[in-house]
């Protein structure tokens, strides 16, 4: 019988870098998010979101979508 063999089993080092790897680069994402989005307020709005607003919701999804793709591509031989 055989059994379908995953990449980690042939070298768990790589693996192990590309999983600290994939944690690093969402964290660092989440830290830029928050601070924008929190700290300098960008995230909220009062009546109607302004210009920055809009910016920073477009940025957060573009590079939310950019950073998946990423990801994907990084992931796609162990998946």
């Amino acid at each position: 019988m055989y059994f379908h063999s995953m990449g980690a089993e042939q070298n768990p080092r790589a693996y192990l870098v590309l999983v600290a790897n994939s944690i690093a680069i969402v964290l660092i994402w989440m830290i830029i998010n928050v601070f924008f989005g929190i700290y300098l307020g960008w995230g909220f709005f009062e009546n109607s979101p302004g210009w920055k607003n809009w910016l920073y919701y477009a940025l957060a999804l573009g590079t939310l979508f950019l950073i998946g793709k990423f990801l994907y591509k990084k992931w796609k031989d162990y998946l």
